[in-house]
């Protein structure tokens, strides 16, 4: 039985996962996205995995800039999880404007803190996978990790914690 794209989405959108903020450094400019589709992949040596659409003008830049950082949000980073999703959005500086953040030093990308771990990555592998591109990456440093944050979860298209 062919499954449709609104069957498939459905069936996904029950699996529990963490968000993850996504942001890259391109020249003068800094670009980020929401992104669910990440996951760990190896402990020896730490890799990562992320999933980004393939169209998309982030995936283009990913595909030359090899370093970037994965922030894992805190359940109460759920308005900062909207912006960074939200269609057209702008700059990742201006997202970020009235947040506190950093620049990481390995990956250069901006860094939101308060999130439950920051992750600066460097791509080792690029895997076309449908209208995605799965970006497999080495942890390059653990910019942060906060053990007593809960993380910020999507289930069922819907954000679950925080405010």
């Amino acid at each position: 039985m062919n499954v449709s794209g609104a069957d498939f989405t459905d069936a996904v959108a029950g699996f529990a996962t963490g968000v993850v903020v996504l942001t890259v450094r391109d020249g003068r400019d800094d670009l980020g996205a929401t992104v669910t589709s990440f996951m760990s992949v190896s402990l020896e040596p730490p890799m990562v995995l992320a999933g980004v659409t393939a169209t998309s003008y982030l995936c283009e830049v990913l595909r030359r800039r090899d370093r970037w950082a994965a922030t894992v949000l805190s359940a109460g980073q759920r308005a900062l999880a909207g912006r960074f999703a939200a269609a057209g959005r702008p700059s990742a500086r201006l997202l970020l404007a009235g947040e506190p953040h950093h620049r990481g030093p390995r990956s250069e990308a901006l860094i939101a803190d308060d999130g439950v771990a920051a992750l600066e990555c460097e791509t080792r592998q690029r895997i076309e996978a449908g209208d995605h591109v799965l970006f497999v990456a080495a942890v390059l440093s653990a910019d942060y990790i906060s053990r007593r944050r809960d993380p910020l979860i999507r289930v069922h298209r819907r954000y679950l914690g925080g405010s």
